[in-house]
């Protein structure tokens, strides 16, 4: 029997704030500090691994936190929530995402469907429309090939795919994968439109507009302007457009599309990169098969996922010293610095899929919660943010615990040998060297050139970055979001957050306003 309790009610919880902290200088700066780099490392799926020595847990608070994912019955709600129990309470809906991309229980099968199948039907509808594009059998009004892919979205419908296109796209330079050169299109600024159909020849343009409720007003304004520019192209714009949608949507069935592909309200947007979300573009960008990689590598770590071994279950283990550092240490942020030029935006998505499912100050019951909940997620590629905000993580007032990501090979593999070690080699010196520099720091009599060290870190690491690792690592931190809300007691997956600005936008916009809303609406002469 699953009990649903506030993490501050849990007697494991209760029994950590008893230990004793770690002092890292201790742990890594000793003889003893190569042992525990070996010794506190888990492996992942597709070849990464999880180290977490630089963290500040010990085999006493590691027992700690294993007795609070036993009382806090981490296992048990996963399981829940794959074979389809209702674990959106907000809006009274299931949470599918992991199935898109593999079975893990019994089969979830609702009003009659097995959404398993419905899920693969949909994939294999949208490989099946990707290769036609491909191979010309679906071509704009001319009979000539699309050669470029715009997607049209928004929030879940844009950060996730963005980020996961840009992590692939030079790998599928390389390897010849690359079929279409992707583009995206989310801000309702005009400026984002219109800079991106500027650059795009949109005659040989396929689009994909994608909005689960077909009503979203950044997204349909968007297509908008997609279709004036098509117009004024002299071009059908029902023979360049393609919708990812609901069944019940308006889109579903409109003329307007030369397609339309089908998720359902079991597949939250910022979860939604292995749904038709992101399958549509990977596919028609990389081809069908690199998709499937994606899938099977997100799977695989899903599998890792399932397991009640804390120590040999990655995001769970993750998950809970992350809630250590928020609700024992008392630490308010979190940085995700990925050492890959390719991971540039996955900072970004990890913002929206971390911050709007955990970012809640009511419990799964709509009660107040009494603890803090969600950090504040932010991030840059190293080693751009070691010249941008590194000095305040360095030597500010605040503790912020951080995300390394790493792999020990380019994805294009063109180097440069300079000065004794190429530029791969160079990266790799820089996350070694932060890992360790956080967590010991450096005396100096000079206070400006002291750093107090004992800033806790973790790193995945990886031999190269593949459609594979990369699905594994979107399913670890998808997978780490949820076990953290699971002891947060919060509703992970809806986000009415997002939702009062929306309301007082269209009071705007209708020129129903009154008081301080008339008088901001009236600076921009609406």
């Amino acid at each position: 029997m699953i009990s649903w309790k506030n993490l501050d009610t849990l007697d494991s919880f209760k029994a950590l704030k008893n230990f004793k902290e770690t002092d890292l200088k201790e742990a890594l700066g000793g003889a003893e500090g190569a042992q525990r780099v070996k010794k506190y490392s888990v492996p992942m799926a597709e070849g990464l691994k999880f180290n977490y020595a630089a963290k500040k847990v010990d085999d006493d608070i590691l027992n700690g936190l294993k007795e609070l994912a036993r009382e806090a019955q981490l296992s048990e709600k996963f399981k829940a929530l794959y074979e389809g129990e209702v674990i959106n309470t907000g809006e009274k809906r299931l949470v599918l995402h992991q199935l898109t991309r593999g079975q893990l229980g019994a089969d979830v099968v609702v009003d009659g469907v097995n959404k398993r199948d419905f899920y693969l039907g949909e994939q294999k509808k949208i490989a099946d429309f990707a290769n036609k594009v491909h191979n010309g059998e679906i071509t704009n009004g001319a009979g000539e090939k699309f050669t470029t892919v715009v997607q049209i979205g928004i929030g879940g419908s844009d950060l996730g795919p963005r980020a996961m296109y840009l992590a692939l796209e030079n790998w599928a330079k390389v390897n010849n994968r690359l079929k279409m050169k992707a583009n995206f299109i989310s801000n309702v600024d005009p400026d984002d439109a219109a800079g991106v159909l500027s650059n795009v020849d949109v005659a040989h343009s396929l689009f994909i507009l994608v909005s689960k409720s077909g009503t979203t007003l950044e997204t349909l304004t968007n297509e908008s302007f997609v279709k004036d520019a098509l117009k004024k192209a002299g071009l059908d714009a029902s023979k360049h457009m393609i919708a990812v949608t609901s069944s019940s949507s308006p889109l579903a069935s409109s003329s307007d599309y030369l397609q339309a592909f089908f998720m359902d309200d079991y597949i939250g947007g910022r979860f939604s990169s292995c749904s038709g979300v992101g399958g549509a573009i990977l596919s028609l960008a990389f081809g069908p098969e690199v998709f499937d990689e994606f899938l099977k590598g997100a799977a695989a770590e899903d599998k890792l996922a399932a397991s009640d071994d804390v120590l040999n279950n990655p995001a769970m283990l993750d998950a809970l010293i992350g809630v250590y550092e928020r609700n024992i240490l008392g630490y308010d942020c979190t940085a995700v610095l990925p050492y890959s030029q390719a991971l540039s935006r996955f900072p970004a998505h990890l913002q929206q899929a971390d911050m709007e499912s955990n970012g809640k100050s009511v419990n799964r019951f709509g009660e107040p919660v009494s603890y803090k909940t969600g950090p504040v997620i932010f991030g840059e590629p190293g080693t751009n943010g070691q010249h941008s905000f590194y000095q305040l993580l360095h030597q500010g007032t605040d503790i912020i615990p951080l995300q390394f990501i790493g792999f020990k090979e380019s994805q294009m593999g063109v180097d440069v040998d300079i000065q004794g070690s190429t530029s791969i080699k160079k990266l790799a010196a820089n996350v070694a060297a932060q890992i360790v520099a956080f967590a010991c720091g450096k005396d100096d009599d000079n206070l400006n050139k002291k750093f107090e060290g004992n800033r806790p870190s973790s790193i995945i690491i990886g031999e190269k970055l593949t459609p594979a690792s990369l699905g594994a690592l979107l399913s670890h931190f998808e997978n780490k979001i949820m076990f953290q809300g699971f002891l947060w007691n919060v509703n992970s997956f809806d986000q009415e957050g997002v939702q009062l600005g929306k309301v007082l936008a269209k009071k705007v916009l209708a020129h129903d306003t009154d008081g301080a809303l008339k008088e901001y609406s009236d600076m921009f002469g609406i």
